[in-house]
């Protein structure tokens, strides 16, 4: 039976279980997001404005009761029919409450916006933000101060998974957090260097929190739980489809501070995530790899047609954001001063300050200065009236 207006959330049943999964929030408001996540497909951007200027609660009323009370000109008439025909079939009070339930089941939980632990970079996304995320895990991981999302093949060579794994894993061992996709790959790659390093890295789904895809990495999924969190904006039970793919990486790349793609083929996927994070503003780095690699076509293509920065070490990667690397800090400029005085010294014949400034191009006083400063470097010594260079 199709629901209208609030009996959608109108069960007794579905309010206990979202007062179960968040006892700290009203379990209306909870219930009503957990309605829309099952009404409408990621990214939706009717429902997105419709909840951001009505709230979750009143745009249940107001889109399955009288339309008269939407707000003019906040979606266009056209656009909210297709929308309500588009949910419609699914408003079901009973898909609600089995999301619920089966939430409970798993032990996941929901963030909200607004949460303290809701990724601020989703935000970004406007009305196409999600409406809320099932999550399975840590998710305290959340709390990260940085964090870099770190893509790219399914198909990666034994070259890009070494490579994505020493960046990620050198990146988590400092506190940042590794964010991906979880499928085969490279996205597989970073999350088990974080992981090993003890730090922590999140996969974002597209799927629901209690499906594991790839089925091949049900037990990294299992790890990621332990020290990190696996999101979703599609309740449990969803399968994951070509378009929640696409629709699930623009959360991969606002999540994150930045993106690395580490291999990519011409026309990956992958490239969609990159595709993102530059129409959202993000830092975009891309690995380079061999000329004739077809695993790294997509990277080059990033570096020649989008602006990419070439990445090949987690100190890039930092880069990206403004940081910089204490234990790496930035050579100090060439003194060609220096060098000009050393070429015009001698290993064997000992000259005068004034012939070494005739030689150099430089004046007495700077020749005086710089020998002073090399003698306490022990790089010139002074030897019958004049001075030497020491080899």
């Amino acid at each position: 039976m199709i629901a209208t207006g609030l009996e959608l959330i109108d069960d007794a049943e579905l309010i206990a279980a979202a007062a179960l999964l968040r006892p700290d929030l009203d379990p209306t408001e909870v219930a009503a997001r957990a309605a829309w996540s099952v009404l409408v497909e990621p990214g939706d951007g009717v429902a997105g404005a419709l909840i951001q200027s009505l709230g979750a609660t009143e745009a249940l009323r107001t889109v399955f009761g009288d339309l008269s009370l939407t707000m003019p000109g906040l979606v266009p008439p056209r656009a909210m029919s297709e929308a309500v025909a588009r949910w419609r079939p699914r408003a079901q009070p009973r898909a609600v409450r089995d999301a619920l339930l089966s939430a409970h089941s798993v032990g996941a939980r929901l963030l909200l916006p607004g949460d303290e632990l809701w990724p601020e970079g989703l935000h970004d996304l406007d009305a196409h933000q999600p409406v809320l995320l099932w999550a399975r895990g840590m998710c305290d991981a959340l709390h990260a101060e940085s964090a870099v999302a770190i893509v790219g093949a399914r198909a990666a060579t034994a070259y890009g998974e070494s490579i994505a794994a020493e960046i990620a894993g050198d990146l988590a061992s400092t506190g940042t957090l590794v964010v991906s996709g979880g499928a085969y790959g490279i996205d597989g790659a970073a999350h088990r260097a974080a992981l090993g390093t003890g730090g922590a890295t999140v996969a974002f789904l597209a799927g629901g929190v209690d499906r594991a895809y790839p089925i091949g990495h049900q037990q990294l999924f299992d790890r990621i739980r332990q020290a990190g969190v696996v999101l979703s904006e599609v309740p449990c039970g969803s399968a994951p489809t070509k378009w929640r793919f696409l629709a699930r990486n623009r959360l991969i790349a606002a999540a994150s501070m930045a993106t690395v793609v580490v291999e990519a083929g011409w026309r990956s996927g992958t490239l969609n995530t990159a595709g993102h994070a530059s129409a959202l503003g993000r830092p975009l780095g891309a690995v380079p790899g061999p000329v004739t690699s077809a695993a790294s076509a997509g990277c080059h293509r990033l570096l020649r047609e989008f602006d990419a920065v070439c990445v090949t070490s987690a100190r890039d990667v930092r880069e990206l954001w403004g940081e910089r690397d204490a234990s790496n800090p930035t050579p100090p400029a060439p003194d060609h001063d220096r060098t000009r005085l050393i070429d015009a010294m001698s290993t064997r014949s000992a000259r005068e300050t004034a012939d070494i400034a005739r030689r150099s191009g430089l004046s007495i006083e700077r020749v005086r200065s710089l020998l002073g400063l090399l003698a306490l470097d022990e790089r010139v010594a002074q030897r019958d009236g004049g001075w030497v260079r020491r080899d």
